[in-house]
């Protein structure tokens, strides 16, 4: 069998460790483990080190800043704008999150729109409670995909000795 096959159990294996920790910790700390999955999607979005991971994390964090800025706006502008707030926000949160993007280390816009899905996907009022709550599951996420990426690499094969 190839030295990829041999692996794959065991990376598997890791993975699934991995995710049911995160699951775990999501339901010990009364976090959504959707929003934990947007966390490990972000950590794969770009890169599979540390360092890459990190941005990606700022990425998804700095969405969800951006969608707690876009519901508020979106709360005080429907009165006096109607129908037309939506796609005039959206503009102003694309047109933000596209030139932010362009900064680095900070140029990931996929984990910036992940990060404004979590946010929406909450449906709920902006609260400091509710970023808060967010921003530790998607950094249990985060955590996960770094342990799943990693331990592979970490971990000695004792299969390989003789």
């Amino acid at each position: 069998m190839s030295a990829p096959a041999q692996r794959l159990p065991r990376t598997l294996g890791e993975s699934a460790i991995a995710a049911a920790a995160a699951g775990t910790a999501t339901l010990l700390i009364e976090v959504p483990v959707w929003a934990m999955f947007i966390g490990w999607i972000g950590y794969f979005s770009r890169g599979l080190n540390l360092r890459q991971g990190l941005s990606n994390l700022s990425c998804v964090l700095a969405g969800l800043l951006i969608g707690v800025v876009a519901s508020m706006a979106l709360a005080a502008l429907v009165p006096s704008l109607g129908a037309a707030t939506l796609p005039m926000v959206v503009f102003v949160v694309a047109l933000v999150v596209l030139t932010a993007s362009r900064v680095t280390p900070l140029n990931n816009p996929l984990a910036y729109f992940l990060g404004l899905v979590c946010w929406f996907a909450a449906h709920q009022p902006p609260s400091v409670r509710l970023l808060l709550e967010l921003a530790t599951a998607v950094l249990l996420g985060s955590i996960a995909g770094w342990l799943a990426a990693s331990l592979p690499h970490r971990v000695p094969n004792n299969s390989t000795a003789a």
